[in-house]
């Protein structure tokens, strides 16, 4: 249980931090190969960049759920507070259903990409499989998106879905030292 806790907190990052090094040691390869050796690697650009989509989509799954994507959040908290959540709700709203509508596309997409295989020229692999990074990319942005409300709603519904704590202590009034 603790092992599947953690990875549920964590696959994100696990994914980066792997496509990460994977692109670094890709990267690194074909330097060595070229200068040191002079040959070139011709795999090293189809994995380095497979991996970069990866990261990408997985990165942004992890801003969702640390919720550091950028938002105008000074220009929302100085808003009346119902206003602000009525601002924020609408925004989460419209990053959701766009989230449904993108899944939709690659499940349509990736329907097209099992029916007619395409090999990858250097790899040999079928595209398919590197491009079901569109639906697990999309359903984890859209499953923290929900995961980010149903943990606002336990801790109390206080504040703005989502905020950092350091974020609600600026909100707070200080008193000044006389």
């Amino acid at each position: 249980m603790i092992g599947v806790r953690w990875l549920t907190r964590h696959f994100e990052e696990l994914i980066c931090c792997t496509a990460l090094a994977i692109i670094a040691i890709s990267v690194f390869s074909q330097v060595v190969a070229r200068y040191i050796f002079e040959i070139a690697l011709h795999w090293t650009e189809e994995v380095a960049s497979v991996c970069m989509v990866w990261a990408v989509y997985t990165g942004a799954s992890l801003c969702v759920r640390e919720r550091f994507h950028i938002r105008i959040l000074v220009a929302v908290q100085a808003l009346p507070p119902r206003l602000s959540r009525f601002v924020i709700y609408i925004a989460d709203f419209t990053w959701a259903i766009f989230c449904i509508f993108m899944l939709r596309v690659s499940l349509d997409y990736l329907a097209v990409m099992w029916k007619f295989p395409t090999i990858s020229p250097s790899l040999g692999i079928n595209q398919f499989y590197p491009q079901t990074i569109l639906i697990i990319g999309y359903g984890l942005m859209l499953l923290r998106l929900i995961e980010t409300y149903i943990e606002w709603i336990k801790a109390g519904a206080d504040g703005l879905p989502g905020m950092l704590e350091e974020n609600l202590e600026i909100n707070e009034p200080q008193e000044r030292p006389l």
